[in-house]
């Protein structure tokens, strides 16, 4: 089998192509994968092997039909982790979100109906549905973005949708509830406290730190977007969540804790516009139906990660700072030091 992995060379995206090409998920021994990435600040060609026999990189646009076009034949399956993902980042300039998430995963669809490809799973986020107060979203819940971010991706879930009920393009949507663990780019959440800390420095905490979040660690995400891949419903969405909830407030103690901080370096900076109150998701669909359940606590996973980056400083130093020890300039540049400079909550 020929998967082609859109984004991984980021976060999530990278992750699971390390999995697959260690043979981590059933029957991904003898998997071939391509990696089409852009390389934005957020992807980092560090993230994978440097050299695989079952690994093809080609670094490029998932906007660019031509190339996808290109690229697909030979593939049976698409996975489209490609998106641009900060929420900051999105209040702050919103148009590259849109024509990433949106136009991208048009041309990802659309290349893959041409070429032939037989199963597409697009990866989204609990983050379409909204803010809720009680309770949790189950897959047939409307879709009430509150972000530029959010919404982008909940056009792209119906023009995912729109593939397969047009065109019978065998696509699945996934979405998940907050991801952490290694290689995480130190905008969001986790790894700028973390790194933050290390540093000796404070922690920028949004409003009163309520909002509240379920955490998935990578590794349990993406075992069950491969578990969509093999046996999900052509036309359907599975939510991924974990059931472990938390507080911002809470998760930034249990940092501290981990990184033998005081409180005192805790400091509340202005909420961000819109800032969603609570996630929560049901998945007892993908439990039920493909039999998937997260196997990293959240306590077990918070505190592997909080090693990886104490033990992996080089890296996390370039992605936040840049490879010359400077803040790295990109057309993100403000943003990047909005989040420095004010904390980041999905």
């Amino acid at each position: 089998m020929r998967i082609m992995v859109t984004g991984g060379a980021g976060f999530i995206g990278s992750h699971y192509v390390r999995t697959l090409l260690a043979g981590g998920y059933p029957g991904s021994d003898s998997v071939s994968v391509t990696v089409l990435d852009k390389l934005t600040y957020a992807g980092n060609r560090a993230n994978l092997p440097p050299a695989h026999p079952r690994l093809d990189f080609v670094p490029g646009d998932v906007c660019e039909p031509s190339l996808l076009r290109e690229l697909l034949p030979g593939h049976e399956a698409v996975v489209h982790f490609a998106a641009e993902s900060h929420v900051d980042r999105s209040v702050a300039s919103s148009g590259e979100f849109i024509r990433t998430n949106v136009g991208g995963t048009h041309a990802v669809l659309d290349a893959a109906l041409a070429t032939g490809v037989q199963r597409v799973v697009h990866v989204s986020t609990d983050e379409v549905y909204g803010s809720i107060d009680e309770g949790s979203w189950t897959e047939e819940s409307p879709l009430q973005p509150n972000s530029p971010y959010a919404a982008s991706k909940a056009a792209a879930d119906l023009v995912a949708r729109s593939y397969y009920r047009t065109h019978g393009l065998d696509v699945s949507i996934t979405r998940c509830s907050n991801n952490y663990g290694p290689y995480q780019h130190p905008e969001k959440l986790i790894p700028l406290f973390v790194t933050n800390l290390l540093e000796g420095r404070t922690v920028p905490l949004y409003g009163t730190g309520e909002n509240r979040r379920e955490w998935l660690h990578v590794d349990d995400h993406c075992r069950a977007v491969h578990s969509v891949l093999l046996g999900g419903r052509a036309g359907e969405v599975y939510n991924i969540g974990s059931g472990s909830e938390y507080s911002n407030n809470a998760v930034t103690r249990l940092l501290l804790e981990l990184c033998d901080a005081d409180p005192s370096v805790i400091r509340h900076v202005t909420d961000r516009k819109g800032h969603d109150r609570r996630y929560a998701l049901d998945d007892t669909k993908i439990r039920e139906e493909l039999g998937y359940a997260p196997a990293i606590s959240f306590a077990d996973g918070l505190a592997e990660t909080v090693d990886w980056y104490r033990s992996n400083p080089a890296w996390w130093k370039a992605a936040k700072y840049g490879t010359d020890g400077e803040r790295a300039t990109d057309p993100h540049a403000a943003g990047t030091r909005r989040a420095d400079r004010e904390g980041v909550a999905r």
